[in-house]
């Protein structure tokens, strides 16, 4: 892409960017959608998951990429754990609620394709920094 027009480049960017606000917005609405539509609003714990996620990573790792890399380091480590089971506590809250007959099928449909809907967000979102960074534009 470097062959390309500043113009064209930035274009890109942008639309990269607003795919990503299209899609965190769209998990949001399903997240949303899965406690108004059934007038219950337990599905909302899942909120508190989706807040922790990435607090591990803010506090042990900061900016260092080896979280994504294979460490000796013990901190690296534990904040792989934490990270992953705050994103099975975001699958596993709903699935729950389910079995305690607190929400239904349709409100475990939707927080699950809420989850999923995110995380392509944050697939998306690494893949595009891997591919281009706004700072070379």
């Amino acid at each position: 892409m470097a062959d390309l027009p500043r113009y064209l480049r930035l274009c890109f960017q942008s639309g990269k960017l607003a795919f990503l606000a299209i899609l965190v917005s769209g998990g949001i609405v399903l997240q949303i959608l899965a406690c108004a539509l059934y007038n219950n609003w337990w599905p909302m714990l899942t909120v508190i998951m989706y807040v922790l996620l990435p607090m591990p990573l803010l506090f042990f790792v900061g900016t260092d990429l080896s979280v994504f890399q294979e460490s000796d380091n013990s901190w690296v480590n534990v904040t792989k754990f934490m990270t992953g089971a705050s994103a099975i506590g975001s699958i596993a809250i709903p699935a729950i609620l389910k079995h305690a007959g607190v929400i239904g099928w349709g409100a475990l449909a939707l927080e699950l394709s809420s989850f999923f809907v995110f995380v392509l967000a944050i697939m998306c979102y690494i893949r595009s920094d891997e591919d281009d960074s706004y700072s070379s534009i």
